[in-house]
């Protein structure tokens, strides 16, 4: 089940590679909702490069995954975005690359390779 959030994009991160090899790139949106939040997500693998295109300051409409996972008796949530449609000012969208019937990512997506890596 996937779900969506449109707002601003108030920050993009740099991309972690982890030393298991594991990429992730975090970007924060602010909601388009009376009462505004700024909402972390993560681009993982190869979809980090949904954020070549994005500027701070873009309008912009998230799908995303909920992901969640256990870590030494830790439970963490992760939003993973899988597809970035920018507003009017870029006149297209960022996407994955697919025909529109993505494939979310496995569970494990977001899950560290090992135990020296951090779990989010």
């Amino acid at each position: 089940m996937g779900y969506e959030l449109t707002g601003k994009v108030k920050v993009v991160m740099d991309a972690m590679t982890f030393d298991s090899g594991f990429t992730k790139r975090e970007f924060v949106v602010t909601s388009d909702e009376r009462y505004p939040q700024d909402i972390k997500f993560e681009c993982v693998k190869e979809r980090v490069s949904l954020l070549d295109n994005v500027s701070e300051g873009d309008e912009v409409t998230v799908s995303f995954d909920l992901r969640g996972n256990e870590y030494k008796e830790r439970y963490y949530v992760n939003l993973v975005a899988w597809k970035i449609d920018q507003g009017a000012a870029h006149g297209g969208s960022t996407e994955s690359g697919g025909t529109g019937d993505e494939v979310p990512l496995p569970d494990d997506a977001s899950a560290p390779a090992d135990e020296d890596d951090v779990p989010f």
